[in-house]
């Protein structure tokens, strides 16, 4: 599934959305977030802890996760897993920050609403997969080969293979592929496959994590995501 390829002008819009959250707590992967280093510490807090989602059952993260990769595979470069799409996409909904905005955001409370509706779009987009999967492969997506995978994902994708019925479907994906290309693309590892020069200049110098005790970020509120947008 492709994904990787971006025009510049793309890449510069994701760039500059994460620069304007650099400083609101993130995860270990993201370069606009923090890598859990403490001002002066001399020691990394362990990375081997599992992330634990915010928002997303374990089974739709674990389908999250399934369908960053498959836009964003691993191939002469590291993936969407590899660079924490999971993680950024799971963080980004949980704390109602739109990615794809279907308004002009004038104030947090357009913002919040906004987040509001990506959650509900997310859930609905889930479960529609999964139902389509099981009409048409007698199983969920996740218990689907990878063969059968890639031709539900293909349908709603590729304009040449479109159907009526997937039309619900193909708006749901656009949707979902905003969300992994952003996340890829401000992470440390899309930067440097864009080769993007402001990399060796604000790579060194972003932020540290606000909460090196909390390292999987499992006490980071997100009741109503008011701080997240103030922040932004």
């Amino acid at each position: 599934m492709a994904g990787q390829n971006i025009e510049r002008r793309e890449a510069l819009r994701v760039i500059a959305l994460a620069s304007a959250a650099a400083g609101f707590p993130g995860f270990r992967q993201w370069a606009f977030a923090c890598d859990h280093i403490m001002s002066g510490a001399t020691t990394k807090v362990p990375q081997n802890i599992p992330y634990k989602p915010l928002f997303f059952s374990e089974q739709h993260y674990r389908l999250v996760a399934r369908l960053a990769e498959m836009i964003i595979p691993s191939d002469e470069h590291p993936g969407a897993t590899e660079a924490g799409v999971p993680e950024f996409i799971d963080f980004m909904v949980a704390n109602r920050v739109p990615v794809s905005p279907t308004r002009e955001i004038r104030s947090t409370q357009d913002a919040i609403e906004e987040g509001n509706e990506a959650q509900s779009r997310f859930l609905a987009g889930l479960n529609w997969l999964n139902a389509r999967a099981v009409s048409e492969c007698r199983q969920e997506f996740l218990g689907c080969t990878p063969d059968q995978q890639n031709t539900l994902l293909e349908e709603l994708a590729y304009k040449a293979k479109f159907k009526p019925t997937t039309e619900e479907g193909r708006v749901f994906f656009s949707f979902f592929r905003d969300y992994t290309v952003v996340g890829y693309y401000t992470s440390k590892i899309g930067l440097e496959t864009l080769d993007y020069p402001g990399l060796r200049t604000m790579w060194p110098s972003m932020p540290a994590c606000a909460h090196p005790d909390d390292p999987a970020h499992a006490r980071l509120s997100n009741a109503s995501g008011e701080g997240i947008h103030k922040a932004i």
